[in-house]
């Protein structure tokens, strides 16, 4: 990724520590709980919280073939999250290589929160 790119990704994304403690919930299960969470906000979209990957439940999630590209974040892959009997597709995803301007969500998962519910604090 060019410089000029990495600019525009870091005009259009910011990423914090999230100094609270941070819960992740699927069917009242929590599958993911740290308090090194991430928040990453993106222009036009909701905050999205990055959990470190080794502290997420990763035997309740499958790896998926999707994989998408978002022009400043790079190529995600996904897993589908199962528990208790009941699924959700491609609710978990990461970003592996993220580009430049967003390195720190490499080694991160997010959870789609309309399938998992996201506790802060």
């Amino acid at each position: 990724m060019s410089d000029v790119a990495s600019d525009r990704t870091r005009q259009r994304i910011t990423i914090e520590r999230e100094t609270r403690p941070v819960n992740v919930l699927f069917n009242d299960n929590i599958v993911a709980s740290t308090k090194e969470a991430l928040i990453l906000r993106e222009e036009g979209h909701d905050p999205v919280y990055y959990i470190p990957k080794d502290h997420a439940a990763m035997e309740f999630m499958l790896p998926s073939d999707t994989h998408t590209t978002c022009p400043y974040k790079g190529e995600a892959r996904y897993w589908t999250i199962s528990a208790q009997g009941k699924a959700a597709p491609d609710s978990v995803w990461a970003y592996d290589n993220p580009h430049a301007g967003v390195e720190a969500i490499a080694g991160h998962l997010a959870f789609d929160t309309k399938v998992l519910r996201v506790e802060v604090g």
